[in-house]
C-alpha cells in the first residue's frame, strides 16, 4: 500500500464513512468467484481489507478476470505482465477498468484506479467487481463461472418487434377507442369570421 500521512478533521470523517461501507462478508464472496472464475489456480488472500487490496492492486488478477469472461482469442487484455514497477500496475488497473465498462458495467459502477492502488476506496472496488459479476451472470453466455446465487441478475428491457400488419391493427384500434366520427355533420355549424346577417332593429 502507497505510505500516505494521517488524516485530520473532515477527511478523516470522510474517510471512516467509507471504510464504513467495506463489507468483509462479500469480500468473501468475490475472492471465491474471482478464483474460481480464474481458473482456481490463484492463491487466496487471507481475510481483510488491507490483505483483499494488495492481493488486487498489482492488477494482474483483474486484467486475469475479465479476460476470463471472454472466449479465447477474443481477451480485450493482450498481454498481462507482472511487474513491481508502480505506474504499469495503475496502468494494468486502468486497462481492466475500461475493459469492464466496454463489457457493460455502467460508468457510476467503476472505481478509480486510486481507489485501489492506495486503498481510498475498497467499497467502490467491491461495487464494480458485483457489478461485473451480475453483468456475467446476466449474460449467461457460457463464460460465467461460480456459483449463480452470488450475483443478482440485472434487469434488461423487454423489446418487442412488431410486423407491418401488426402496426396497422394498432393503429385501427387506437382510432376505435378514440370513438368514431361517422355520421357527424356540420349542418347548423357556422364557421369561425363568418358574417351572420344581422337582425333589423325595431323602431
Amino acid at each position: 500500500m502507497a505510505n500516505r500521512g494521517p488524516s485530520y478533521g473532515l477527511s478523516r470523517e470522510v474517510q471512516e464513512k467509507i471504510e464504513q461501507k467495506y463489507d468483509p462478508e462479500l469480500e468473501s464472496r468475490l475472492v471465491d468467484w474471482i478464483v474460481t472464475q480464474c481458473g482456481g489456480n490463484i492463491e487466496k488472500p487471507q481475510p481483510g481489507k488491507q490483505n483483499f487490496q494488495n492481493w488486487l492492486m498489482d492488477g494482474t488478477i483483474l486484467c486475469r478476470l475479465i479476460n476470463s469472461l471472454y472466449p479465447c482469442g477474443k481477451e480485450p487484455i493482450k498481454k498481462i505482465t507482472e511487474t513491481p514497477v508502480a505506474f504499469k500496475q495503475m496502468e494494468k488497473i486502468s486497462q481492466f477498468l475500461q475493459a469492464a465498462e466496454a463489457y457493460g458495467v455502467i460508468t457510476t459502477d467503476i472505481f478509480q484506479t486510486v481507489d485501489l492502488w492506495e486503498g481510498k476506496d475498497m467499497a467502490a472496488v467491491q461495487r464494480t467487481l458485483m457489478a461485473l459479476g451480475s453483468v456475467a451472470l446476466t449474460k449467461d453466455d457460457g463464460h460465467y463461472r461460480g456459483n449463480r446465487d452470488w450475483f443478482h441478475r440485472k434487469s434488461q428491457g423487454n423489446r418487442r418487434e412488431f410486423s407491418e400488419e401488426q402496426l396497422r391493427q394498432g393503429q385501427n384500434m387506437i382510432g376505435l377507442q378514440m370513438g368514431s366520427n361517422r355520421g357527424a355533420s356540420q349542418a347548423g355549424m357556422t364557421g369561425y369570421g363568418i358574417n351572420l346577417p344581422k337582425t333589423p332593429r325595431r323602431p
